[in-house]
């Protein structure tokens, strides 16, 4: 089947819940992915976030390889290895976990820590209204009717009302408005990005998620880091609490830990690591060998010192790229984030156009994201290289010339 074909048949079939561009991709290798009608294109969007060691990752193919002629489902009645060990790896790791659960997906990591805290707050003999968890205008946390009203952005919950009570908002990076929103003592957890990605990739101060910790602290409340997209390396950091100096009490995961194969995690601290027993909480899927072993895999490659240290010197390149474009063509008035989670930031007078320069890149051979109408995000590989990136940028200088000449 040809593109127009095989478009065809999505607009047919899928629930129209997505608006694709017309390409259709076909093939990948590290940075660079294919369409099919054999175009080339740099990805500097990694499939949101996803993967986080480009396409094709030979160390992946093997273990997904070697477990797909050994296991591939078991369900949680019976235990296997890959998930063992990936489970002790991530808690090693962490430096505050004890336990893990393992799931599909984001979302899904975000439902387990919501029903988590709950959980946790009635053990503790909190009354259901003292349940509430505390999140942030901006945010995203999943889809799911729990996750997305915990996102506290009104356009994910038109439509979906009634929305599940006992979650409240404060704004992003004002910690008197947080401490304002637990002074009554009924926030039993707080639930925050280190860097929101769909509310514009916007970084957390040091300041404000390290105040948030005292908070918790101060209140009895759990702390809950969603670092389903700004973790796994992406921050530079493995984990992006690290580099805040931040100790949370649970943390969700996914995006990068599978690096394209769907999985996600909830580390859980000391404080709530005995809260879920027998029965509480389950999944089919979650902890299935083959993803466990692509992500073991995954991980390995992810906490090495050499790739965490490519993120810090591709982002400053990638700054200093973007400062250049900017400087040419006057675009930005701000570049945000952390690591390899950029965010470039449309001058007033081209509000509203992310997605029209989005249109550009396809043309001139580059795939990159948006986040909101007004910032392009630049969540490339974390193992870029050198070539790949300059490639990539000198595509998007050329579809900005594109944007502005229109």
């Amino acid at each position: 089947m040809n593109t127009a074909e095989l478009f065809a048949l999505s607009e047919r079939y899928y629930l129209p819940v997505y608006r694709p561009r017309r390409i259709v991709l076909e093939r990948g290798q590290g940075a660079r992915v294919w369409d099919r009608d054999g175009r080339e294109y740099v990805d500097f969007g990694a499939g949101i976030a996803v993967n986080a060691l480009g396409h094709a990752h030979p160390a992946l193919i093997a273990a997904l390889t070697e477990q797909a002629g050994k296991l591939w489902h078991t369900s949680n009645v019976f235990v296997s290895e890959p998930p063992l060990r990936l489970a002790a790896a991530l808690v090693e790791a962490s430096g505050f976990a004890e336990r893990v659960f393992f799931c599909n997906s984001g979302a899904e990591a975000n439902e387990a820590a919501i029903k988590l805290v709950r959980k946790w707050a009635a053990a503790q003999g909190r009354a259901p209204e003292r349940r509430v968890i505390l999140s942030f205008r901006g945010s995203f946390h999943g889809r799911t009717l729990a996750a997305v009203t915990a996102t506290a952005q009104p356009k994910y919950h038109e439509g979906f009302e009634p929305l599940p009570p006992g979650f409240r908002y404060s704004d992003f990076n004002d910690l008197a408005a947080a401490e304002a929103a637990m002074a009554d003592g009924t926030v039993c957890a707080v639930l925050v990005e280190p860097v929101q990605g769909e509310g514009g990739v916007t970084p957390a101060s040091d300041e404000f998620l390290q105040g948030l910790r005292a908070l918790c602290d101060r209140h009895d409340a759990l702390l809950v880091l969603d670092e389903i997209q700004c973790g796994m390396g992406r921050s530079g950091h493995l984990f992006a609490c690290h580099g805040y100096g931040v100790v949370p009490d649970v943390v969700t995961l996914a995006k990068a830990l599978g690096s394209g194969f769907p999985i996600g995690a909830t580390l859980v601290g000391a404080r709530a690591a005995q809260t879920m027993q027998f029965g509480a909480h389950g999944t089919t899927f979650g902890g299935n060998p083959l993803a466990a072993a692509v992500a073991n895999a995954a991980l390995r490659e992810l906490s090495s010192p050499e790739l965490l240290a490519n993120v810090r010197r591709q982002s400053d390149a990638l700054r200093a790229g973007i400062a250049a474009l900017d400087a040419e063509f006057a675009l930005f008035s701000e570049v945000r984030g952390r690591g390899l989670m950029l965010g470039a930031q449309l001058r007033p007078e081209h509000a509203g156009k992310a997605g029209e320069i989005l249109d550009r890149c396809i043309d001139h051979g580059l795939l990159l994201l948006q986040a909101g109408p007004d910032v392009l995000r630049f969540v490339p590989a974390l193992n870029l290289s050198d070539a790949d990136r300059d490639e990539g940028m000198a595509r998007l200088r050329a579809a900005l010339a594109a944007f502005l000449s229109r």
